[in-house]
């Protein structure tokens, strides 16, 4: 609790027991015209303003918000946090680390202790070893989930080791939680159970509020809850006690009007907002929706309109907490004494958005979107941002053949684009060609929380099963939910089996096709794309589709509505236009199109009310609370330090700490480095340290093979994110990875000093062998994507010193800059090209004792030619961790 502002402290009307900081008395009329956003900010300031890490300037910078916002840093004490199995585990390997680290300097390890609520959830990502099983009668009305069980046996057995790990640390740190597996994924389960929306502890009262490991915490932003997610670093800062600092944001105020069209699903409106928020340019900020339309989206609307905000760069993407909210609430079962505390205390700090009240917050910025004017659309074919309306997608598809290869176009001559191939499946011969359909996946990230599009994909695919349409036997597809929530509601409503029947069955739950963990395709579909060079497609209803993200040989990647995933897949094309071809003909040889199978807003909303029910909710409570037989009786060590095994291949204790001392740390300047890699525009975290399967040839297989593995046991590089040697010899490992020194994509590079092509880490290893230290030189949007903690800790283990770049993904650069990699930037205007640099030469550069956020430094290479950067600090907090050589040295000095 914090010192400062006590006097505001009050007792809620009817409830004496309930108490809260009455912060619109301190603000007064400045309090009133802030966005709701920043009220959640400036009450977590007053409420934990101590004068050291909160201080009573900054609460009054926040409050200042309208003539302050951008100009000023500001720290946040979120209320909670989460991590995923992915970030998650690096996260606790740290922490167990660190005991180890504070026990060598003399320190007691068991003060290393998370002081914020922590909650891990083990199985957000998950590999499909199983995609197909055959049932006994035409439409699988005795579907049980085999399929299901299969992946979840072999995912516990697989990753038992890191199991144990995420076992002993919930019992080594206090304020641990672990969601057991089999629950769901990270974003789902936090809004089905985590997710507060009013916060008590000790009878005070605040506002719900969360960081994570997972760019789309932001999905319960549609609950009105503030979160975002941020890199692994930063969030270790928070359970170490120490807030997130962020500049404070300007707020773009999105007014929403009008009402959607018939056929257009949340999806469509989340992929308008998102082109439409790209090009205003909302990346580093909040948005907040207002406005007529607002009232219209429910909360399952709002929340995956929400989830999508890192793809358009905000920050988050806030909705206030109204009666939409409360009833939401109200029908999953929220205590209703709960209910009744949460809306008073919410109306009486102003935190309650109400139609009736005519006055709007001021915003930085108001942009207007008609809900009208969105049509069902997909993006596609390489990135999140290109919108295709499905009118157009037969002719834009086209397009793109023809155009050159490049984020849109894939330059095919045109006496090739209408080549077809030849494959044998099954008994049975088809044809494939460019635009052919080998993908088809209904995936959880953006749609779990959806029941509206899941269920109309349920109906589509009943009406397409009940017309004679089938989805061809080639085609790889798969149904992933987030929870068993969704499993119920599909199965619920009798719609599961004829998903089944079309082929998607349910493989698990977790992230899967979205982070490239996608079944093999079969040897004939390889083989045709192969001999006829095609451009086939993947269609999935998730929110990434990077070129090579599912699949090596598909290279044209389509984000779909749910239902349109299921559309595309019976058509086996998206080279198709709905309104004037038909998906295929019924038994009699009539002609089916898509508007005579789609389901009506009617349909839809009357299987929702009569399945998405209370006792989904209920049920997911129980699996989390009573977890599951292979969870509770699995057994782990139960030591203060954890007993590392030096055998493993999933758990390792990193080197980070192996340099650490209690010595005063001092800026070292960066002399005669080579450059490692040369890259361009749009670097993502992907292509810095790839999540899906280890490819043979990589140095990370053979690190696995000479420990005794074989290719089935690899796993994927997400899942061994607890062994630093893996993760160090998987970075830069991505095929798609275009280094300028090779010309081509491809994981390697140029070791100068011998002339050889070399595997990127091995490379890196003669460096370091040599003392040389390591530069990159990269282009715009350097570390974009996912938040992804290990494409920083990765280059800093294999040596790279400092990042020359034009611009960078702001979650990204804090992580170079918590791990100690110097984050430089060239000057506006300049690039590698412009100063013609080759990339050869040898770099220098010194830092000044006072070193200052946003400095120019002077950059010497070993030609002569030298030219400033920008030091990309923002603040001293961020000098001050790169100084001690990254956040974690900073954190164990101080347990110590």
């Amino acid at each position: 609790m914090g010192y400062t502002f006590e006097y505001l402290i009050e007792t809620l009307s009817g409830n004496p027991h309930k108490k809260f900081f009455n912060v619109p008395k301190l603000g007064g009329t400045k309090y009133d015209i802030l966005p709701y956003s920043i009220r959640v900010l400036l009450e977590a300031a007053v409420r934990n303003c101590d004068g050291f890490l909160m201080k009573k300037e900054d609460v009054m910078n926040i409050l200042d918000w309208k003539t302050k916002q951008s100009n000023v840093e500001v720290p946040f004490f979120p209320a909670r946090v989460v991590l995923q199995d992915f970030t998650g585990i690096p996260a606790m390997v740290d922490f167990a680390a660190m005991r180890e680290a504070v026990k060598s300097l003399g320190g007691d390890p068991k003060k290393v202790h998370p002081a914020c609520p922590t909650d891990l959830t083990v199985d957000h990502s998950l590999q499909i070893d199983f995609s197909k099983w055959y049932c006994s009668t035409d439409v699988c009305e005795d579907w049980k989930p085999e399929t299901v069980l299969k992946n979840q046996e072999v995912e516990f057995g697989r990753n038992r080791e890191r199991l144990q790990f995420f076992k002993w640390s919930s019992g080594a740190f206090k304020n641990v939680a672990v969601i057991p597996p089999g629950t769901g994924m990270a974003h789902q389960v936090n809004l089905e159970y985590l997710s507060r929306v009013v916060f008590e502890e000790k009878d005070l009262l605040f506002p719900d509020s969360v960081i994570g490991t997972d760019s789309h915490i932001t999905m319960v932003n549609g609950l009105g809850i503030l979160g975002w997610g941020v890199g692994g670093i930063e969030t270790e800062a928070v359970m170490l006690g120490l807030p997130v600092t962020l500049t404070l944001p300007e707020v773009v105020g999105c007014e929403l009007t009008g009402s959607s069209n018939a056929f257009v699903t949340s999806i469509d409106i989340v992929l308008g907002i998102t082109k439409h928020l790209r090009q205003v340019g909302v990346a580093g900020k909040f948005v907040e929706f207002f406005g007529s339309g607002v009232s219209q989206l429910s909360i399952v609307d709002r929340t995956t309109i929400a989830n999508m905000c890192p793809e358009y760069g905000a920050i988050l993407s806030f909705f206030p907490v109204d009666n939409v909210t409360l009833r939401h609430l109200e029908h999953t079962g929220f205590d209703k004494t709960k209910l009744e505390s949460m809306e008073k205390y919410l109306k009486a700090v102003k935190l309650f958005r109400n139609d009736e009240n005519s006055s709007e917050p001021e915003y930085s910025q108001v942009i207007q979107i008609n809900l009208n004017s969105i049509v069902a659309s997909v993006s596609g074919p390489k990135r999140p941002q290109d919108r295709v309306a499905i009118t157009d997608m037969k002719s834009d598809f086209q397009a793109c053949l023809n155009e050159k290869v490049g984020f849109k176009g894939f330059q095919v001559a045109a006496e090739k684009q209408s080549d077809t191939v030849s494959i044998h499946y099954d008994g049975s011969e088809y044809k494939l060609s460019h635009g052919s359909v080998v993908i088809a996946a209904v995936i959880s990230c953006t749609n779990n929380c959806n029941p509206s599009v899941m269920l109309a994909a349920g109906l589509l695919a009943k009406k397409a099963v009940e017309t004679g349409l089938r989805v061809k036997p080639y085609i790889r597809t798969s149904l992933s939910p987030g929870s068993g929530m969704v499993t119920h509601y599909l199965s619920s409503s009798g719609v599961l089996p004829y998903l089944s029947k079309l082929g998607f069955e349910i493989v698990g739950y977790g992230c899967s096709t979205c982070v490239g963990n996608t079944a093999p395709l079969s040897e004939a579909v390889l083989n045709a794309v192969k001999q006829g060079d095609l451009v086939t497609c993947g269609v999935l209803s998730g929110n990434k589709n990077f070129e090579g993200r599912l699949c090596d040989c598909v290279r044209a990647n389509y984000l779909a509505s749910p239902p349109l995933v299921v559309a595309y897949a019976i058509a086996g094309t998206v080279n198709i236009d709905f309104q004037t071809e038909p998906l295929g003909t019924d038994s009699t040889g009539k002609e089916i199109y898509l508007n005579d199978i789609w389901p009506s807003r009617e349909e839809v909303h009357q299987i929702e009310e009569e399945h998405v029910v209370l006792s989904m909710f209920k049920a997911l409570k129980e699996k989390v609370e009573l977890g599951n037989k292979r969870w509770n009786s699995l057994e782990a060590p139960e030591s203060v330090l954890f007993p590392w095994d030096v055998k493993s291949t999933y758990i390792r204790c990193p080197s980070f700490f192996d340099k650490l001392t209690k010595e005063p740390a001092v800026l070292q300047p960066i002399e005669n480095a080579h450059v490692l890699l040369y890259l361009g525009d749009s670097v993502t975290t992907d292509h810095i340290s790839p999540a899906g399967s280890i490819a043979r040839s990589s140095a990370a297989a053979k690190y696995l093979t000479n420990r005794g593995l074989t290719p089935r046991e690899f796993n994927s590089y997400g899942a061994r994110r607890g062994n630093d040697a893996v993760m160090t010899r998987g970075t830069f490992a991505n095929i798609k990875l275009f280094n300028k020194f090779i010309g081509k994509p491809a994981p390697k590079t140029i070791h100068f000093p011998s002339g050889q092509t070399l595997d990127v880490y091995e490379a890196a290893e003669l460096y370091q062998k040599e003392g040389i230290p390591l530069i990159i030189l990269a282009g715009k949007k350097y570390g974009s994507g996912n938040s992804r903690d290990w494409a920083a800790k990765g280059p800093y283990l294999l040596g790279v010193k400092a990042v020359l770049a034009e611009s960078y993904e702001k979650i990204h650069k804090d992580h170079l800059i918590g791990i100690g990699i110097a984050p430089l930037e060239f000057l506006p205007g300049e690039n590698a090209d412009s100063l013609g640099l080759s990339g050869r030469e040898v770099f220098s550069l010194s830092f000044p004792e006072e070193l200052s956020p946003g400095i120019t430094l002077n950059m010497k290479t070993s030609t002569g030619k030298e030219f400033s950067v920008i030091a990309s600090f923002e603040n001293d907090v961020e000098i001050t961790l790169y100084k001690h050589g990254g956040l974690l040295n900073f954190v164990a000095r101080k347990f110590s």
